[in-house]
């Protein structure tokens, strides 16, 4: 069986959308509590406790994290994805088994729970966990340090996401991006870093064939106080992974399933071959670039402007009643040829109004933008538009 017919018809299909938080996953962990080793790594700020998840029996010892920052969920429904994978009793079992038997994998689906609760990138204190590596301020980053510093692990996997502003110069968006973290100022290729680089070589070419150039590199600076560079400097192997945007793909449900094949590329399972790339192949990958605009309304006129110019509608996340709601907002206007966008409109060099308003404003919310002389010409509709 093809990996992509068994996820097709197996994928954890009770999580779902942007906002993942522990009630959405606790009860999917009781479902496994025969199938792996589940306990409390221990609590946040707020007193949620945290699951951790051991799977294996190898030597090879791997620590994963998901949602570190709380607004980051999809890597979380990919690793649910995984769980789903790593239960299964009939398909790949070989190859299930063989993992189970050489590695064990340390598991954090939801690192930040607070932060997921309240759909924030920082925890309940308002505290960037993923800048906090030196300090350890907060409860949940001590318990990820702890955790490290326990099991020891030979290989690391970070799991976040990146907003739809990342894309490649190439005019595609970064749908998934990797990174190698730097273990120094000078981003030295470190033994430590060859490895995750080769790793990341072969999630490349795997990914490739669902992905054609839509997979990016991260920024390497580098930052001592971000978790991933300061593993890198205790000389083991970290992999960032960035869950990006895929065209019309706004809830990352596309996303999580590439995020999924990348994990069994990464740890060798269903029909991707275990085995490391060229690191030297891992510069081959384009590197992020904020490039990248929702909405670009092309060569329209507004009022006060005397040239063409074009309208970049970007779109702003807010928790309602349990759902993540995209705000459009008004983003940037001028001459935006250094951008591409996930939905492009064709002006013609017509005079619009904006929410039935001659004035453009930075920042204002967006219900419509329409042809001045002829109304029913409606360049966009918050309504028409699947965010």
């Amino acid at each position: 069986m093809k990996i992509e017919s068994w996820y097709s018809e197996n994928f954890e299909s009770n999580l779902s959308g942007r906002y993942i938080t522990l009630n959405h996953i606790n009860p999917l962990l009781e479902n496994y509590k025969n199938e792996f080793e589940i306990s409390i790594l221990g609590t946040s700020e707020f007193g949620k406790k945290i699951p951790l998840l051991k799977i294996g029996t190898g030597k090879k010892v791997i620590l994963a994290w998901s949602q570190m920052h709380g607004n980051e969920s999809t890597t979380t429904k990919a690793i649910f994805d995984l769980l789903r994978l790593l239960s299964e009793k009939g398909h790949f079992k070989g190859d299930i088994n063989k993992f189970r038997k050489n590695n064990t994998l340390y598991l954090v689906p939801i690192l930040n729970p607070d932060g997921a609760a309240n759909y924030t990138r920082n925890n309940g204190n308002l505290v960037d966990l993923n800048r906090d590596a030196q300090d350890l301020s907060q409860k949940e980053s001590k318990l990820l340090m702890n955790l490290f510093n326990s099991v020891q692990p030979e290989l690391c996997l970070n799991l976040h996401g990146q907003r739809t502003i990342f894309g490649l110069n190439t005019g595609n968006p970064a749908t998934i991006s990797f990174l190698s973290p730097a273990s120094n100022k000078e981003r030295e290729v470190t033994p430590s870093r060859k490895i995750a680089m080769s790793l990341i070589a072969k999630m490349n070419e795997d990914l490739q064939k669902y992905i054609p150039n839509q997979i990016g590199r991260y920024d390497d600076s580098f930052n001592s106080n971000c978790f991933g560079d300061y593993f890198q400097m205790k000389e083991v192997p970290v992999i960032l992974f960035e869950a990006g945007h895929f065209k019309d793909d706004y809830q990352r449900e596309k996303t999580r399933e590439y995020i999924f094949y990348s994990l069994l590329s990464v740890l060798g399972i269903g029909n991707f071959v275990k085995d490391q790339g060229n690191y030297k192949s891992y510069f081959s990958i384009p590197e992020n670039q904020k490039n990248y605009k929702d909405i670009i309304i092309r060569n329209v006129r507004i009022k006060g402007c005397n040239n063409l110019v074009s309208i970049a509608i970007q779109n702003s996340e807010k928790l309602i009643q349990g759902k993540i709601k995209l705000i459009p907002l008004i983003d940037e206007i001028g001459d935006l040829d250094h951008y591409f966008a996930h939905k492009e409109i064709v002006g013609k060099g017509n005079v619009v109004l904006v929410n039935s308003q001659e004035e453009v404003e930075i920042g204002a919310i967006v219900s419509e933008i329409v042809n001045k002389n002829d109304n029913s010409l409606v360049y966009f509709n918050e309504n028409n538009f699947l965010f």
